[in-house]
């Protein structure tokens, strides 16, 4: 397998359109979609409320736009997930994505909506790690999804079930959506079989990550948002993937669902494999990140890893899934986000000059157009 290229760019609030364009350029994002057809937009929405690293930014989302319009792309629309705990208007509405999809003219759909999609059965051709033992052997997608471009819009951030989390774990919302929960326990399998199914239904892959702010910490709500200025891009979704978990200070062949897609012939997971353009320094740095432990990072160790999961068919299903998805709402709507995050975002509003960019953002609306 070829090396794989991967982008790496500092950034700066004044030039971050101008420069998610350029990293599109260089990470050859014009070879790696069909121009002939639909790019779907998949952002990321981890928690409705507009914590920083949280969730797609606003800018990324309209360089994003930027960069495939540029590049002639005429055929675009967005798609949005929802989850038992994530609000996707809301999530939309309060991390200032509709001005964007406004000023556009940007098409967004739901992958929750009958008018909007159906889910089908899908019989993968690549043999699966674990989904055919959870699904059968089809396996419900949307539909939407067969025959379409799809452009990740992650952001570099821990998580307390993979690590890291990225461009492959935002197939996880979009792909899935019936039993999702119950591949927790194989989440990193999971992940892999979701890269595999595809690049079998989209034409082109291709990630956009923002690490302006970062996550540090149990993620991928609740963190410690660090400051970073750093773009990354790219077609290798794994490889891209190792290249933000070596950044955050992690050895990415030691997380198991990167060393897996290497292994299976996915993507490039080891970093010496891997070609860095842009500021190649930058991707040399190490964060000294690590996800740290809280209550909800037990409770999903006690429910899916640990010695107690052979208790997780009474704990994932109703009534008791019901207690779970409200202990989660609990946990962060109710006691997190006015007690501690709400704090974090305000400050960041003011003190960071990120943050002062999503208030534009706020205030404004899309910046590329006003």
């Amino acid at each position: 397998m070829n090396k794989a290229r991967i982008a790496v760019l500092r950034t700066k609030p004044e030039t971050v359109l101008e420069d998610i364009v350029r990293l599109f350029e260089i990470a050859s994002g014009p070879a790696a979609l069909d121009k002939n057809r639909i790019t779907i937009i998949k952002d990321n929405i981890s928690w409705h409320y507009p914590f920083p690293s949280a969730n797609t930014t606003p800018w990324q989302l309209e360089g994003t736009i930027l960069a495939l319009k540029k590049s002639g792309y005429d055929k675009i629309s967005c798609v949005q997930n929802k989850t038992e705990v994530t609000d996707a208007f809301k999530g939309e509405d309060l991390n200032n994505y509709k001005p964007i999809f406004k000023a556009y003219d940007l098409p967004v759909l739901f992958n929750f909506r009958e008018e909007d999609m159906k889910w089908i059965d899908y019989r993968p051709k690549a043999k699966m790690h674990v989904l055919d033992k959870i699904y059968g052997e089809c396996i419900p997608i949307p539909d939407y999804f067969i025959g379409k471009n799809i452009l990740h819009l992650p952001t570099v951030k821990c998580h307390i079930y993979t690590t890291t989390t990225g461009a492959m774990k935002n197939a996880f919302g979009g792909l899935l959506s019936h039993k999702r929960h119950q591949t927790h326990t194989h989440i990193h399998e999971t992940l892999v079989d979701l890269l595999s199914i595809q690049k079998e239904i989209h034409p082109g892959i291709f990630c956009i990550m923002d690490g302006t702010t970062a996550g540090n910490g149990p993620g991928p709500r609740v963190m410690e948002p660090v400051q970073k200025n750093i773009l990354l891009a790219g077609e290798d979704q794994v490889a891209i993937d190792a290249v933000a978990s070596k950044m955050m200070g992690f050895d990415p062949m030691a997380i198991k669902y990167i060393r897996l897609a290497h292994e299976t012939g996915l993507g490039i997971g080891r970093p010496e494999e891997i070609e860095i353009v842009g500021d190649k320094d930058a991707a040399e740095k190490n964060w000294g990140f690590r996800v740290g432990v809280s209550f909800h990072r037990f409770a999903g160790w006690f429910t899916w890893f640990g010695p107690t999961r052979f208790l997780q068919k009474l704990l994932t299903r109703p009534p008791i899934l019901y207690f779970g998805n409200f202990y989660s709402f609990f946990y962060h709507d109710i006691l997190h986000w006015p007690l501690k995050e709400r704090r974090i975002y305000r400050r960041w509003l003011v003190e960071s000059e990120w943050g002062r960019l999503f208030k534009e953002y706020q205030d404004k609306g899309s910046l590329g157009k006003t």
